[in-house]
């Protein structure tokens, strides 16, 4: 009888420790499982962040160099070039950057006395002058436009600001002409309100008003 009851005691006992382990297993999955799924979360965050700022820009719309070049603010322009002064000058003279006399339309990499990275070097000898396009697009980002170039200027993102920064260039010493406009660059005509009438055509004759009604006639 006694050898029973102490079987069944034990037998309890092991119950009830494996109920326990079992419990406290459901416990810490409980604990611990909301801070596993909030650290995997922020992971996923964190990669869509790093996947959207290393993804790909939208191309930059054309400019039209003969519809903003003549009417570019030269003055504007030189207050921006500040930003380049410390390394260019104006001149022919060499500093930590070349000389910028006559640089809109000179050739890439030809100012005498400057000693050009070979990046440059080979892009002076695939380019045969600095067109407005390429420098509006090597002084967007230098370092994207041309890899391996010295120059580490982080560029001028603002398109009004390149434009007025090559007009003021471009008076220093350059034989570049200024296109003609060219209406394939032109910004596209924005749509009209949905709803609304469409504007008239500049030049067209108004539209006639309805006449009066005539007099009603009276009965004799």
């Amino acid at each position: 009888m006694s050898g029973n009851l102490n079987g069944t005691i034990i037998a309890g006992w092991s119950l009830a420790a494996a109920l326990a382990v079992v419990g406290l297993h459901e416990v810490s999955g409980m604990a611990f499982e909301p801070a596993h799924l909030e650290h995997e979360k922020w992971g996923m965050a964190v990669e869509a962040q790093i996947a959207a700022d290393t993804g790909t820009i939208a191309p930059e719309a054309p400019i039209d160099w003969g519809t903003v070049l003549p009417a570019a603010d030269v003055a504007a322009g030189e207050v921006v070039f500040a930003k380049c002064a410390s390394c260019h000058k104006v001149d022919d003279t060499n500093g930590t950057g070349p000389g910028l006399n006559g640089i809109v339309g000179r050739k890439p990499a030809s100012h005498a006395g400057f000693a050009y990275s070979p990046a440059m070097v080979e892009y002076g000898a695939a380019h045969p002058q600095w067109t407005y396009d390429e420098l509006s697009a090597f002084l967007k980002k230098p370092g994207a436009h041309i890899s391996g170039t010295k120059m580490t200027f982080v560029g001028l993102k603002n398109v009004p600001d390149r434009v007025n920064v090559i007009a003021f260039l471009r008076t220093k010493g350059s034989a570049l002409p200024i296109p003609a406009p060219d209406p394939a660059r032109a910004p596209a005509a924005a749509a009209p309100a949905e709803g609304a009438a469409p504007a008239a055509a500049a030049g067209a004759p108004a539209a006639a008003a309805p006449a009066a009604p005539a007099p009603e006639a009276k009965a004799h």
